[in-house]
């Protein structure tokens, strides 16, 4: 009997050994884990997305799923939200996306909306010199031009790796197939019903033959389908150029809107530098102008630094007064100089130095308010909804992307284009309304972010990055207008000062304060009736309301090596969908 060498038996087992660990794992990689989809907490090994509705936090994990990078799912995420969130989520409005990759590098991608070409200061002064944007809220003239689609361009361009096409894909099967409308969705169409009658394409996509959607009824959008098709199809230029672009022109002209295909063709996204700074040892990664949220934030948390927050007491009188004289501050210090830096010097370095927090402590008195007065400053700050959504996305490889989008007010300027089937926003009422006015009730009329051609107008959007000893800690950020800041805040002070879990982090109750008008904002339960007398024996002015911000983040447990998807329980529809 011919009997082979050992070094050949081995040569020949240790092949079939790597056949059968190339075969397995061959059936790993064609059968990844289940996806999980959760409206509570979701622990996951692999990737998790958060979102306000199911279809797109299924998107988004279905993306990671198949290969593709936290880049690959916060666009697939974003583009079904456009779809199953017509008030917020959206490709005729924008927003910006943070990301933080696996090394600890970070960068930022702005594709806020930019004023057309015939904008100036004076365009919603009327005829009396007041200003009348209120009057325009829901006209052509309030369309800002829209950044999505370039902005989700060119993060995939530069960061992603999966398809084009298929990031695309699953919102045309949404748009053109339909989905189940939720009872919070049914709700809000039903609400809206009667002033949508006032925009024919927009009762047309958002009624079934004018009637009410009802909960589990399927909502087809077959223009918008076409619309996405083409951007499937031809990238941003199946929303700059051709059809789609001469669709929306061809709205502007017939509703007396300003924006035209050259507005459209002149549109670009950009990448920038973050705003960062540090709180206690943390690192904080977050939007840069023109969206005042990480310089403000980063400026309130160093106020904060130099005080011993933990020994306050979480929701204490004296914890709800020095968070109140810190945002008075930032919102001071916004109104005065926050903008587009491209039109604008805006000294964020300065407003973020430890330096200057130390200044801006010094002025807060332990057991009394400051004021707030329109004489504080020479300026009119737009007004800004609470109709914004937020998403966070971590694959695998520690890869984090915090997003934060908008139409501007719910259902944005109420117009959708028609024959392309896309609701349009109203965002031009973020610029200053006119030219040195600033009044009590938060009206600021600054330099800085007044409309000009092509400027990008001021945002409170906040979409935040934490990270610790180069280690990712969590993904943060809100819809809820001017509130978005503070809803950021008040997470990572939750965190690092009082050591909640992820879960409380994001359902302890919250405050606000904007420095005008000058009163303190709190969702009911946020302190009891007696703590609530001692601040206001502090001067405090308080108003009660319902719930501020929707927090929908992404946290990481150092110990486990497990990703913790938290939607906030503001949202009856938020989920968690990982694998």
């Amino acid at each position: 009997m011919n009997r082979l060498p050992n070094s050949i038996l081995c040569l020949v087992a240790g092949s079939a050994l790597a056949v059968l660990v190339a075969a397995a794992c061959a059936q790993s990689a064609a059968a990844p884990p289940e996806l999980t989809l959760e409206r509570g907490v979701l622990e996951s090994e692999n990737g998790v997305v958060v979102s306000a509705y199911p279809h797109a936090s299924r998107a988004g994990a279905e993306t990671l799923r198949a290969g593709g990078n936290a880049v690959d799912a916060a666009i697939a995420t974003g583009l079904a939200l456009a779809v199953t969130h017509p008030a917020a989520g959206n490709i005729g409005g924008g927003g910006f996306m943070v990301i933080r990759f696996p090394d600890g590098a970070s960068t930022v991608i702005d594709f806020r909306e930019k004023a057309p070409l015939r904008a100036h200061p004076e365009m919603f002064v009327g005829e009396d010199g007041e200003y009348s944007f209120q009057i325009h809220h829901r006209s052509h003239l309030a369309v800002g031009v829209p950044g999505t689609v370039a902005g989700f361009a060119l993060a995939h361009e530069r960061y992603g790796r999966a398809s084009w096409r298929d990031l695309v894909d699953p919102s045309v099967v949404l748009a053109r197939d339909g989905f189940e409308v939720s009872e919070r969705l049914a709700r809000s169409l039903e609400g809206r019903l009667e002033a949508f009658r006032d925009y024919p394409a927009t009762h047309a996509q958002f009624s079934r033959d004018g009637e009410p959607y009802r909960p589990g009824e399927m909502l087809v959008q077959s223009d918008l389908a076409g619309t996405l098709e083409r951007i499937r199809d031809q990238g941003r230029d199946g929303f700059y150029a051709g059809v789609t672009a001469r669709l929306l022109a061809e709205e502007m002209v017939r509703g007396g809107g300003w924006i035209t295909e050259e507005d459209l063709a002149r549109y670009e996204a950009i990448e920038r530098e973050p705003v960062t700074g540090t709180y206690r040892g943390y690192e904080i990664i977050s939007m840069a102008p023109p969206s005042s949220g990480g310089t403000a934030l980063v400026a309130m948390l160093n106020v904060l630094e130099g005080l011993d927050v933990a020994a306050m007491g979480a929701g204490s009188p004296e914890h709800a007064h020095h968070l109140i004289e810190a945002m008075r501050r930032a919102f001071r210090d916004r109104a005065m100089f926050l903008a587009d830096a491209d039109f604008a010097d805006v000294p964020v370095e300065r407003l973020t130095s430890k330096a200057y927090a130390d200044e801006l402590r010094a002025t807060i008195q332990a057991e009394a308010a400051s004021t707030s007065a329109p004489g504080d400053i020479a300026g009119e700050p737009g007004w800004e909804s609470s109709e914004t959504t937020h998403y966070s996305v971590v694959d695998g490889d520690g890869m984090a992307v915090s997003v934060t989008y908008t139409l501007e007010g719910g259902y944005g300027s109420y117009i959708t284009v028609p024959g392309a089937g896309f609701l349009l926003n109203n965002e031009m009422g973020d610029f200053n309304g006119r030219p040195g006015l600033t009044d009590e009730r938060g009206l600021i009329g600054t330099e800085p972010n007044l409309a000009r051609p092509e400027q990008r107008m001021l945002s409170s959007m906040t979409p935040t990055i934490l990270a610790r000893d180069g280690e990712l800690v969590a993904v943060i950020g809100s819809p809820g207008g001017r509130t978005i800041i503070n809803t950021v805040l008040q997470i990572v002070v939750n965190l690092v000062d009082f050591g909640q879990s992820p879960e409380e982090a994001i359902a302890s109750r919250r405050l606000h304060h904007q420095w005008l008008p000058d009163v303190v904002r709190m969702e009911d339960g946020y302190m009891t009736e007696s703590d609530a007398a001692k601040l206001a024996a502090m001067g405090h002015e308080i108003s009660w309301g319902r719930g501020q911000g929707i927090a929908h983040c992404v946290f990481v447990d150092p110990e486990l090596g497990m990703l913790i998807g938290v939607p906030d329980p503001r949202d009856s529809d938020g989920t968690a969908a990982g694998y």
